[in-house]
């Protein structure tokens, strides 16, 4: 993502618009904004490390959790958002937790 700050103003409003729609059909659960690429690992122990950046030229900017009930649900509302932002999206399910 490589943006002025003239179109990030508009990619903000876009991507935004889509989070506010997402709401409005009741299948928003959570999202944000990834602050950095560095993880910090966390041992069994409890000692905290750095984590390793990124090996890779594709990064995290940030996530989208929404609930459907079907992928292609999940993978529409992926093409929402990777247009709204301009870059491409990856979809993943999460395992339901029997509990929540």
């Amino acid at each position: 993502m490589n943006l002025s700050e003239e179109e990030l103003a508009t990619v903000a409003e876009a991507s935004h618009a889509v989070v506010r729609e997402a709401k409005k059909a009741g299948v928003w659960v959570f999202g944000g904004g990834i602050l950095s690429q560095q993880a910090s690992i966390v041992a069994v122990e409890g000692s905290v490390s750095a984590g390793p950046y990124p090996e890779i030229k594709a990064v995290l900017g940030g996530f989208a959790i929404v609930e459907v009930a079907a992928r292609e649900e999940a993978l529409q509302w992926a093409a929402k958002i990777a247009s709204s932002c301009r870059c491409a999206q990856e979809v993943r399910e999460i395992i339901f937790d029997p509990d929540s």
